[in-house]
């Protein structure tokens, strides 16, 4: 058999395999969370969520919902040097997100299955 018709029953087997996989796959909603920003954001999104009073008003003088608060938790970045994340008993994180074009900082402490929203700030001059 030659070079060429191996590389082509290749390429079919593979291209067969990639569809297997993406469709395998895409009914799971697996996802691939590595880096330990994405693995943080999604043990918070895991647990049950609270909000402390500073953060619900917070929340009503910046214009912001729970929604702008999830969507933060999916997309927002974690400044891990302003976090404590070897803290006893409860872990704190502080996490920086653009939801509605506004800077948002939030500080959340993580205890075991609940994420509590502590604070809410509105950077308004960066």
């Amino acid at each position: 058999m030659k070079f060429s018709q191996r590389f082509a029953y290749f390429g079919f087997g593979l291209l067969i395999g990639s569809i297997f996989v993406y469709f395998f796959w895409n009914k799971k909603n697996a996802s691939f969370d590595y880096l330990p920003n994405a693995r943080v954001l999604k043990s918070i999104r895991s647990d049950v969520r609270l909000y402390s009073d500073d953060a619900t008003t917070s929340m009503k003088e910046i214009g912001l919902d729970t929604t702008d608060i999830s969507a933060m938790l999916q997309h927002g970045d974690i400044d891990f040097k302003k976090s404590s994340p070897r803290e006893k008993p409860c872990k704190t994180y502080v996490i920086d997100g653009k939801p509605k074009e506004k800077n948002i900082t939030m500080v959340v402490k993580k205890c075991d299955s609940i994420s509590t929203i502590h604070q809410i700030t509105w950077n308004q001059n960066e």
